[in-house]
């Protein structure tokens, strides 16, 4: 069943579906300042394919929505299938998420940024966020977890504490990123942009949104089940 149809208006998928931008603007269809026109009309006007975009939209909809993780019983999950969920769900979302996010915070800066001067705190934190959640990802893959998965088919005493002490170095790691988060977070005014914000400013605060608790879920899955159950 499709949760969008042509009768929708983009500023109305956007507001569910923050990510639903970027396929707006890859066809050119206005979420902005012509968001609230039913997207019916705007199939016909610029001779789109409404089948094919809709599909897309429903199909990327329901994808997004299966990286929920109420469903999961996280501690009887073998870590070499919860390190799988976390680099397949979390190192993805943020491989595909962090430099089209980088844009709109930019791009809202550029356009916006002498009347809001927080904006430009805003892009420091979120570089140095981006930067952060890409090398911290990327030791992970390359030097963590193949150790976690090692240690569970051959657990020995040496292994385990090589694998602590690098664990140790992930969660300062963690605690950086979260920080970060935290102060994205008040300087956006927990999220909230201001009343007469354009579509781009918004969409940008609810991604924002979106990449917190995203990131707060892949923290506890590691903090609290990996490391924990090793």
């Amino acid at each position: 069943m499709n949760v969008f149809t042509e009768e929708h208006t983009p500023a109305e998928v956007v507001k569910a579906f923050p990510q639903a931008s970027d396929l707006f603007k890859n066809h050119r269809i206005d979420f902005c300042c012509g968001g609230d026109k039913v997207l019916k009309k705007t199939f016909a006007e610029e001779q789109l394919d409404a089948q094919s975009i809709l599909q897309s939209l429903n199909d990327a909809y329901t994808k997004w929505q299966e990286t929920a993780e109420e469903a999961f019983d996280w501690d009887s999950m073998p870590l070499p299938e919860l390190i799988d969920y976390i680099v397949n769900t979390h190192h993805n979302y943020l491989r595909n998420e962090l430099q089209p996010l980088e844009q709109l915070v930019e791009k809202i800066y550029n356009v916006h940024g002498s009347e809001h001067p927080h904006l430009e705190s805003l892009l420091m934190l979120y570089k140095e966020l981006k930067k952060e959640m890409i090398e911290h990802s990327v030791k992970e893959e390359i030097e963590v977890f193949p150790l976690i998965k090692q240690y569970t088919e051959q657990p020995n005493k040496q292994l385990r504490e090589d694998i602590i002490i690098a664990n140790g170095g992930l969660e300062a790691e963690h605690d950086h990123a979260g920080n970060l988060l935290k102060e994205i977070r008040y300087i956006t005014n927990d999220f909230q942009p201001p009343e007469n914000a354009c579509g781009s400013y918004r969409v940008t605060y609810d991604r924002l949104a979106e990449m917190e608790d995203k990131t707060f879920n892949h923290i506890h899955l590691e903090n609290n089940v990996l490391f924990k159950n090793i």
